[in-house]
């Protein structure tokens, strides 16, 4: 019965995908061919050849695409619509290829590719609508006690008792603890607003005479010789057996599995931009973003140029060494905003407030962030991000990681102009503990729209930190 609802939903998600697809077209259509907003109306190819062509190739491209990027699993452990706005946005740009590609294959010079560029922005847009739209019907009726899978949990340690409460915590995932099974003088016991309904040994009989959706398995990892038979009742009676690890407790992050050959390898640290289609993306919007932004800035920069050059001796672009991505060295640039200092100097001293060493243009500059601007000819080099951890100087860098356990986690990726951090007011002579914190977050719950939100806030919002 499960699997059966679970493939009607899937056809009712793919239904309404083709409906989404199939309205996401005509608008684009409509921009390009009704509208001058996109260059002249001018002559095209009739309705005609575009619905022909979103029947036989649109849908089909987008519904396999969909299925491979996994928009139809069940998404009942996502807590925001990001993750699943990620995939229908990786679909969208893989799906512009396919069908410019098929496009050259068939020969079709006359079909608008402006068109079909429009129908990805269109189906993304609407698509992310579209799925936040579902997500949010599901958790509506699952915090109401519809829809929900009951779940049997054999252990009574703390790790059992503390899956339960995540359940319970969170009713949007429509889980239901039905019970415990565990040590047979606590049979009856209440824990988390669950009995503990039989011993181990009763296993066989439980799943018999109930019916269960999931089976967790919560022991010790000193019972773990005691699985194979767990497993086998449970697949007795048709229910997959999930494991909680016990040694999850040694995981500093959300962990990720690998294969080799047949042998699973859990990686402790989840980093979403070890994922190659992610790297290239926010490469792409880096390298755009860096162009644009050395664009617009351009009059300012060559203003801080002269007013650097004509107020304080010495060089105006500033250059330091910094540890980037991997643990590599790079330099990074900014306006000098401080007199010329000795190279000793420069390595150990922190900045500080009403530090002496800045000039009269460098305090403007530092203030204002002004200073940060030459950074984008780094993204450009390829050494920094838009976004990202703030790059640190060798010397502090060996400082910290004998402090911080974690201090190293944040070169995992690029180093960034602006960062999670810094918008938390992280930034100067402040808590480099709690700087970390914000790091290591970014690093494994990194997304599009988290780099977007992180470089809005950067602009709109004043650190008082700045100096």
């Amino acid at each position: 019965m499960i699997k059966e609802n679970q493939r009607w939903f899937n056809f009712l998600m793919v239904l309404m995908d083709v409906v989404v697809i199939s309205f996401s077209l005509a608008i684009s259509w409509w921009l390009r061919f009704k509208t001058t907003i996109f260059g002249p109306i001018g002559g095209h190819l009739p309705l005609q050849s575009y619905v022909f062509f979103l029947i036989t190739i649109v849908i089909p491209v987008y519904i396999i695409l969909y299925f491979s990027f996994g928009l139809y699993k069940p998404r009942r452990t996502y807590k925001t619509i990001f993750s699943e706005a990620t995939q229908i946005i990786k679909v969208n740009i893989v799906a512009f290829v396919v069908l410019v590609a098929i496009l050259f294959v068939l020969n079709q010079p006359n079909f608008s590719r402006i068109m079909l560029f429009l129908l990805g922005i269109v189906a993304t847009i609407f698509g992310i609508i579209e799925r936040f739209a579902i997500r949010s019907f599901l958790k509506k009726i699952r915090s109401d006690n519809r829809n929900i899978k009951h779940i049997l949990v054999v252990g009574d340690n703390d790790l059992a008792f503390t899956f339960a409460r995540k359940i319970r915590n969170n009713p949007y995932l429509g889980f239901d603890i039905s019970g415990f099974l565990g040590r047979s003088n606590r049979v009856g016991m209440e824990i988390e607003g669950s009995k503990i309904i039989g011993s181990f040994s009763d296993l066989d009989d439980v799943l018999e005479n109930n019916s269960y959706d999931r089976v967790v398995l919560a022991i010790p990892l000193k019972y773990y010789y005691k699985i194979d038979e767990v497993v086998a009742s449970c697949e007795r009676v048709g229910i997959k057996a999930e494991i909680i690890p016990d040694y999850i407790r040694y995981f500093p992050a959300q962990p990720s599995v690998d294969m080799i050959e047949d042998i699973p390898i859990i990686n402790i640290r989840y980093v979403p931009l070890d994922d190659s289609f992610n790297r290239a993306l926010k490469y792409i919007s880096d390298y755009l973003i860096a162009i644009i932004a050395i664009i617009i800035t351009s009059p300012i920069m060559i203003i801080t140029a002269i007013a650097i050059k004509l107020t304080s001796p010495g060089p105006i672009i500033f250059k330091q060494e910094r540890i980037g991505y991997n643990s590599k060295p790079f330099y990074m640039y900014k306006f000098r905003s401080m007199r010329v200092q000795s190279p000793s100097d420069e390595k150990s001293e922190w900045t500080t407030k009403d530090d002496p060493r800045k000039t009269k243009v460098g305090d403007i500059i530092r203030k204002t962030s002004i200073d940060e601007l030459p950074q984008f000819f780094n993204v450009l080099k390829g050494d920094m991000s838009v976004v990202g951890p703030r790059p640190e100087r060798p010397y502090f860098v060996e400082e910290f990681r004998k402090e911080i356990p974690k201090y190293m986690v944040k070169h995992q990726v690029k180093p960034g102009i602006t960062g999670w951090a810094q918008i938390h007011g992280c930034r100067g002579d402040t808590s480099i503990k709690k700087r970390i914190e914000y790091d290591i977050e970014y690093v494994e719950n990194w997304h599009m729209g988290l780099d977007l939100g992180i470089m809005i806030k950067t602009v709109v919002k004043k650190n008082p930190n700045a100096y």
